[in-house]
């Protein structure tokens, strides 16, 4: 994060100075010739600042540059009319496209876009093309300037990449605009013709897309053509790369009315995020939220869930979880489907004691946007893994992708990182942490990598419940004897106090004696669903397809409810 910050800062101080000390030469001095080359490395310093911050604002230094090769274009320029004419026109136009960039691309961004359908935006494509467009223009009006040519091509090629602009963007932004499509948009035909049967719909913060990538691979099992829609375009390139399914962007509530074709049945939900209601209004649709993970955390919980028509859980537990918390959900609503995503951990049912060099997986989970779900246990981190190490251990650490989010978070990690790179080297122990245990290795890669796993209150903990072997949980709350009322799952695990002041005996117990493995069998069925392991995957199959021929085939699509204001 930090290096991310300094790169944006060093690339913003290099355009913003080159632009106005080329300004300054070419306007108030006779050195036109280094304002120019000045004017070109600035055009260039922007074009690098583009790569590395695309939301950045770069509006102020073009113009400077502009006007400065204008001003050193006209001293160099011989005296003639047309030559003049010809430079003021070219300035004009460099300067109105450097203006209407950013509305441009503001414009485009509320247009729909897709991946994997065969169709293109071109307002977006043109507008992600229009400043860097500028920027080579700009470096051949400097390069005309410093050699004296004519400045009739750059004014040509300026008049072309407006006529661009118009054509590409303007014009279909503008008649989008004046004469709604009416649901004959290109990405429209082109989901009319594909005809998938349910929707994936996803909404949520930058770094969450691992909650759609876990359900990818098992919704295109169901076997049924399908598509994903998103409202934030940051994910369309992940997404879109890990599937064959049409994934569409739709950024405002209406242009959702693009995407929902007569086809569709069934709408899945990955998460409660707020701009869920904008295709909730779709009343023809049967809403099943899925979740990105089952624990006993307050948000597995939620009483938001009740707006679904189904509600697909693990097993038994989050059913009681809902009841527990004071939330009312008729039972009807409820399928109990397991966790398919658990299939391939592997089951291990020899006593821990029975194995020599051990392996332990920490998963710290993040700090929450609120208090009350903060279970991060990064703050006494260092001291648990210290502990492990001293024990002969070889630790996996994979942290919460949310983590960077909180500085003091990040900075905990980094420490935990440092120390087992330390020891790594001096001992030889292959230690996993950072990139490969949170980009090489997939979760189930890294439980089933592991003889036992300590974890926050978390969904990793349900996962791991599968494979059978031992677990300890965190209990960051400090509740001591209640902590088990209030998150039942740590009564099948190995509870570490909020101060780590039994640390000693968890890990005995945890690593050595086990005396919890019986009553961890009897926790997974209600957990995770009494399936069996060669087809366990199969219950959320099969309740998919029944949810989807339930539904019928619509011949038409009812009109939504009013959308709500974005």
């Amino acid at each position: 994060m930090r290096g991310d910050l300094v790169r944006k800062l060093t690339v913003r101080c290099l355009s913003a100075g080159l632009a106005v000390l080329s300004f300054l030469l070419l306007a108030l001095t006779s050195a036109e010739l280094a304002g120019l080359a000045l004017a070109g490395a600035g055009a260039v310093a922007l074009w690098l600042e583009r790569r590395v911050n695309p939301r950045a604002e770069l509006v102020a230094e073009p113009v400077l540059l502009i006007a400065g090769v204008l001003v050193g274009y006209a001293h160099r320029l011989p005296g003639s009319g047309w030559n003049s004419v010809a430079l003021a026109l070219t300035g004009t136009g460099l300067l109105g496209l450097t203006l209407a960039e950013r509305p441009l691309r503001d414009a485009a961004e509320l247009e729909v876009r897709s991946a994997n359908l065969g169709v293109r935006s071109s307002p977006l494509l043109v507008a992600d093309r229009l400043g860097p467009a500028v920027l080579v223009l700009l470096v051949l009006l400097a390069g005309s300037a410093a050699f004296t040519l004519p400045v009739w091509p750059a004014l040509v090629l300026t008049v072309l990449v407006g006529a661009a602009a118009a054509v590409g963007a303007v014009g279909p932004i503008a008649l989008r605009r004046l004469r709604p499509s009416g649901g004959q948009s290109a990405v429209t035909q082109a989901l009319r013709r594909h005809q998938p049967e349910f929707l994936l719909y996803f909404s949520a913060p930058p770094g969450s897309e691992y909650q759609v990538m876990m359900w990818l691979p098992y919704l295109e099992r169901i076997g049924r053509p399908f598509m994903v829609l998103l409202r934030e375009p940051n994910f369309l390139p992940a997404i879109s790369a890990a599937t064959r399914a049409p994934v569409v962007v739709c950024p405002t509530p209406r242009s959702i009315d693009e995407a929902i074709v007569p086809s569709l049945r069934v709408a899945f939900y990955v998460n409660h995020g707020a701009k869920n209601s904008h295709c909730i209004r779709f009343a023809h649709l049967t809403h099943i939220q899925l979740h990105h993970g089952d624990s006993d955390k307050a948000p597995s919980a939620n009483p938001v869930s009740a707006i679904f028509d189904r509600i697909f859980v693990a097993g038994q537990a989050a059913i009681d979880r809902y009841a527990r918390n004071g939330v009312t959900i008729p039972r009807e609503k409820f399928a109990i489907v397991g966790r398919p995503q658990v299939e391939s951990i592997a089951v291990r049912r020899e006593p821990i004691r029975d194995r020599a060099d051990k392996v332990v997986l920490y998963t710290p989970t993040w700090t929450g946007h609120n208090a009350d779900v903060d279970h991060c246990s990064l703050p006494v981190g260092e001291t648990l893994v210290r502990r492990l190490l001293d024990r002969g251990v070889t630790v996996i650490l994979r942290a919460h992708p949310y983590t960077s989010q909180n500085p003091a978070s990040a900075r905990q990690l980094a420490r935990i990182e440092q120390l087992l790179a330390e020891h790594r080297a001096s001992t030889g122990r292959r230690h996993v942490f950072g990139a490969d245990a949170a980009k090489k290795m997939s979760l189930v890669d890294c439980v089933n990598a592991s003889d036992a796993l300590v974890s926050d209150v978390s969904a990793v903990i349900s996962d791991y419940l599968y494979s059978g072997k031992p677990y300890a949980v965190t209990d960051r709350v400090g509740e001591g004897e209640r902590f088990v009322e209030g998150f039942p799952l740590a009564g099948s695990g190995y509870v570490l106090d909020s101060q780590m002041s039994n640390l000693d005996d968890v890990l005995d117990r945890l690593l050595e004696t086990d005396p919890l493995a019986e009553v961890r069998w009897r926790t997974r069925t209600r957990y995770l669903g009494d399936f069996p392991e060669q087809r366990y995957a199969d219950g959320f199959l099969d309740e998919a397809r029944r949810q989807l021929d339930g539904a019928g085939a619509a011949q038409s699509v009812p009109s939504p409810r009013p959308a709500p204001v974005p």
